[in-house]
């Protein structure tokens, strides 16, 4: 498996593929990151078309336990980031 790519190798990827500078293409992503933020901790989703859909989902207060010790106690409600992946993304890993 390869490594992730970057951020300076994506904005550079970014950028021969929009056609200009490293400049506006990381003013670009951080835009798109920015907005994606803003909406899923709103509550939206966002559908990023032939990736996946990005969304928030809550999870109801349960009991866990500690590994290392086995000790169990209750954790609080709370929020958690899911992405489901397109099919077109799927397909297109799977050949």
């Amino acid at each position: 498996m390869s490594k992730p790519m970057t951020k300076t190798q994506l904005v550079a990827a970014l950028a021969e593929e929009m056609e200009v500078d490293k400049k506006a293409a990381t003013t670009a992503l951080d835009a798109v990151c920015g907005l994606i933020t803003r909406e899923v901790a709103g509550g939206g989703a966002v559908t990023l078309p032939g990736v996946g859909k990005i969304y928030c989902r809550e999870r109801p207060e349960r009991m866990v336990r500690n590994p290392a010790t086995g000790e169990q106690f209750k954790k609080d409600a709370d929020k958690v980031v899911k992405m489901t992946i397109a099919k077109a993304l799927k397909d297109s890993v799977n050949g």
